[in-house]
């Protein structure tokens, strides 16, 4: 059994016992948190689809740690008229392990 989520404007495939890196998460480490905007949910093959969620359902997660992702440089030039401009950006993500998966 597997649920399509969204979490933060973002959507993920999730199934009990799997780990997923979402964007920053604001709770505790080991703190529990609850997703109910369940878009899809697939019981053995059985389709329910939500429109636009699926009414009753709802991810269960834990929260493992938080971590930043990979350096990304942003880098702008305009060329002939000595314009350059350099920055790095690290994204802010949350570890999280789907604990239950209720729908």
């Amino acid at each position: 059994m597997y649920v399509i989520v969204e979490i933060q404007g973002q959507q993920f495939k999730a199934e009990a016992g799997r780990r997923l890196f979402v964007h920053r998460v604001e709770a505790e480490r080991g703190a529990s948190v609850e997703f109910d905007k369940v878009l899809l949910v697939d019981n053995e093959g059985k389709l329910t689809i939500g429109a636009p969620v699926v009414e009753g359902a709802k991810v269960v997660a834990e929260v493992l740690s938080h971590v930043k992702g990979e350096k990304v440089i942003v880098f702008k030039k305009k060329r002939r008229k000595g314009y350059k401009k350099r920055n790095g950006h690290r994204q802010s993500f949350t570890e999280i392990l789907i604990k239950e998966v209720v729908a």
